[in-house]
């Protein structure tokens, strides 16, 4: 008897509208739940999801049935949905547009669990910008020429619409 069988490994990473923070730890957790709920009502694997006050990194194993773009576009809109309905926050809650996402062999699970998990230590030694820049110079994603987009509110002279724009690229993995 024929069959399928995939190993794919995506970690996302999407940030609050403008950088904020606003994910809070009275409800964050919460939050993070509900998210792999929505993973495992769409049939695919949630293997960690945490993050921080203004971003959110999501693990999973990905069946070939479901686009990597579909479900990250389900988590966000369903999250920020059930965020507004438990009117977590006075006024109205959005994810940033646009995410990150990374492919990972099944050796480097555990490291990328557990960089997941250990998000509140690893911030607290170093700011979100620099963290996600370290993150993207040094991904070993499979792909050699994504791009991933991170949107900062800040201080900075802002470009295009009131965000900073960063632009990293991923590099390859020597086969």
């Amino acid at each position: 008897m024929a069959g399928t069988y995939t190993q794919i490994y995506i970690q996302y990473v999407f940030a609050v509208k403008g950088r904020q923070n606003l994910l809070q730890n009275p409800w964050r957790e919460e939050v993070f739940k509900y998210m792999a709920g929505v993973i495992k009502n769409k049939n695919q694997k949630s293997i960690i999801v945490n993050g921080v006050a203004d971003h959110v990194h999501v693990f999973v194993g990905l069946r070939p049935s479901m686009s990597v773009s579909n479900l990250i576009r389900d988590v966000k809109n369903n999250s920020s949905d059930f965020i507004n309905d438990r009117q977590f926050l006075p006024y109205e809650f959005s994810w940033q547009d646009g995410y990150g996402a990374f492919s990972y062999a099944h050796s480097q699970m555990d490291a990328v669990y557990k960089y997941i998990l250990n998000q509140e230590k690893h911030h607290r030694k170093k700011h979100s910008r620099k963290s996600t820049w370290s993150f993207c110079k040094n991904s070993k994603s499979n792909t050699t020429k994504s791009t991933f987009l991170i949107g900062w509110n800040d201080k900075i002279k802002p470009r295009r619409g009131g965000m900073i724009i960063e632009k990293c690229r991923a590099r390859a993995v020597p086969r």
